[in-house]
């Protein structure tokens, strides 16, 4: 996340989770001091069909049907349009708000990924909610598209799972693979961390190995001036990042991807889907 021209960009939808994902979106683009843009993207619906199951149905009476239900998809179109217009103005209101004075909004058609890897040289940083309209009321579900996201964007990724917490106490899950350096490298680097207290955390079953590759891990996070805590834990370590997550008041989770080590197979893959659906707060993930 070095210095550039390219925008914290903001995945809205109409979802309850979409004012945080501004707030998010809007804090990060303020502390890095980068442009921000409010994406509402609009699927493609599947053409009109009838079909004449009965064989009652005439053919002047089945053409009249298709006329009727196309305009009705059309109308459907505008108004889904007219409210992601508004979805995007209340979403830069908020930005605003915050003290964002570059804010951008934009309307696309299409599939989310597609969308997303076509902008992708102009991402910063992505933030999205945890799931989107389709799945609100369903706690603890990741929304469909975004495993496919995070496979398909080679860019950092913040997952947002509930309303807007100013972030002062994050967690970087750290196993000394080239994936973790490469996320505490970009997190040294950053802005966006600076002043803030990390908790490094180690899970695993050599002591003496996790010690030592926390330490190197502490000596980067203190030259940027980043206050550090240690953690040397063992056992399973999702269920260990998550309870020392709860434990600690961890604000923000912060993970690199595909490592070597024996989390080589989980990250970005069950492990990271797990991490998603059961975490309290969002998470960052550095790519």
């Amino acid at each position: 996340m070095v210095n550039d021209n390219r925008k914290v960009l903001a995945g809205i939808d109409g979802s309850s989770i979409s004012a945080a994902v501004a707030d998010y979106a809007a804090w990060i683009a303020g502390r890095v001091t980068a442009p921000l843009k409010l994406l509402h993207n609009l699927e493609h619906r599947e053409p009109v069909v009838v079909s004449d199951l009965s064989g009652n149905i005439g053919f002047g009476s089945r053409e009249h049907l298709l006329e009727e239900l196309t305009e009705l998809e059309a109308k459907r179109s505008k108004i889904m349009l007219e409210q992601g217009k508004q979805v995007l103005s209340n979403a830069a209101d908020r930005a605003i708000a915050m003290g964002v004075t570059d804010v951008k909004q934009c309307q696309r058609h299409g599939g989310l990924t597609e969308t997303l890897v076509e902008l992708e040289d102009e991402i910063r940083v992505l933030v999205l909610g945890i799931r989107g309209e389709d799945h609100a009321d369903q706690p603890g579900r990741l929304g469909n598209q975004l495993e496919m996201v995070l496979r398909s964007l080679h860019r950092p990724i913040l997952v947002v799972n509930h309303e807007f917490e100013k972030p002062e106490r994050i967690m970087l899950a750290y196993d000394g693979s080239q994936a973790a350096c490469r996320a505490l490298e970009l997190l040294t680097s950053s802005p966006l961390f600076k002043g803030m207290v990390c908790h490094l955390v180690y899970v695993g079953d050599d002591v003496e190995k996790g010690r030592d590759i926390l330490q190197k891990g502490a000596n980067a996070l203190i030259g940027a001036d980043i206050e550090v805590v240690q953690a040397n834990l063992h056992g399973i370590p999702d269920q260990e990042l998550l309870t020392y997550q709860q434990q600690h008041g961890i604000q923000m989770q912060v993970m690199g991807s595909f490592g070597h080590s024996r989390w080589r197979e989980m990250l970005l893959g069950s492990f990271t889907l797990k991490m998603l659906a059961q975490a309290k707060v969002p998470l960052l993930l550095l790519r």
